[in-house]
């Protein structure tokens, strides 16, 4: 049964608070693009990929590679709730001999493809969508990107190659916070302006409010342009759905206080209360 806007904001916050508290757990995470890649990875797995724990290993499902692997806590914190793996597995993420390590692993139930190295996700993505085009497979093909990883070549190689073999069954989103490790994307490393960009590359380009519920379903469940790989550009906060994580590089990878953690919270459970009492 599909979520409505409203069950899927819930479970939001939920996915929100679980990410914080695993992060504060491990002592280490990527905080500020975990809480922007949160609404997308909620709507990926919620209303549009075709992957279940039941049909991961069967040829068919769709696939998804998280590119900016190093936001792994919120993919593991959606993963969990999708039931791929028990959440007791969360308390052992950066632990001795755990597979639950910092960046994305095939040793993980759900995750197709092991990531971190930047500029790796979209490369991979581009064969497996060329073997599924090559094979008449139905499957779709979708992996999440950071803005500050488009300074890597590899991504602009992997972009003219999607588009020479017309692969419309390939989906890139990009996590557009505009905000990377060392500040502002535009200052570090400009690739503005980017959807002209991406259509000069033969991608047909969708522009979202990147924590919209409805203009996220639209833009990765709509049909393709024919012969046209697909570019979500889903403006998105650094941090969001934390007021003092907001729109911060030095949120980029931290570990919140005792202190912060319980602020975080409470304001999370604000949002909730706030939500649940909406007519």
């Amino acid at each position: 049964m599909t979520l409505s806007d409203v069950e899927l904001q819930l479970k939001a916050i939920a996915l929100r608070r679980g990410m914080l508290r695993l992060i504060v757990h491990a002592g280490a995470g990527h905080i500020g693009g975990g809480l922007s890649c949160m609404d997308i990875l909620n709507v990926l797995y919620n209303r549009v990929l075709q992957v279940s724990p039941e049909t991961f290993a069967e040829p068919e499902h769709d696939r998804y590679v998280q590119s900016k692997g190093h936001c792994v806590e919120a993919l593991y914190a959606v993963l969990a709730d999708r039931g791929f793996f028990p959440s007791s597995d969360l308390n052992t993420v950066c632990r001795y001999q755990s597979p639950y390590v910092g960046h994305p692993t095939r040793h993980i139930p759900g995750i197709e493809m092991n990531t971190g190295a930047l500029g790796h996700g979209l490369p991979i993505c581009v064969g497996m969508a060329l073997a599924g085009k090559r094979e008449g497979a139905a499957y779709r093909v979708f992996t999440l990107l950071g803005d500050g990883e488009l300074a890597e070549g590899s991504n602009w190689e992997a972009a003219l190659a999607a588009a020479h073999y017309q692969l419309d069954n390939l989906t890139a989103i990009l996590d557009h916070n505009s905000l990377q490790i060392t500040g502002p994307t535009r200052e570090v490393m400009s690739h503005e302006p980017l959807a002209d960009k991406w259509r000069a590359f033969g991608w047909s380009v969708r522009t979202v409010n990147g924590h919209d519920y409805a203009e996220l379903t639209r833009a990765l469940s709509d049909p393709p342009a024919p012969g046209q790989p697909t570019f979500v550009l889903a403006n998105t906060v650094k941090g969001k759905g934390v007021s003092f994580m907001e729109n911060l590089a030095s949120w980029h990878h931290r570990v919140p206080s005792e202190a912060e953690l319980t602020a975080a919270l409470t304001e999370l459970a604000a949002a909730e209360r706030r939500l649940r009492a909406t007519p």
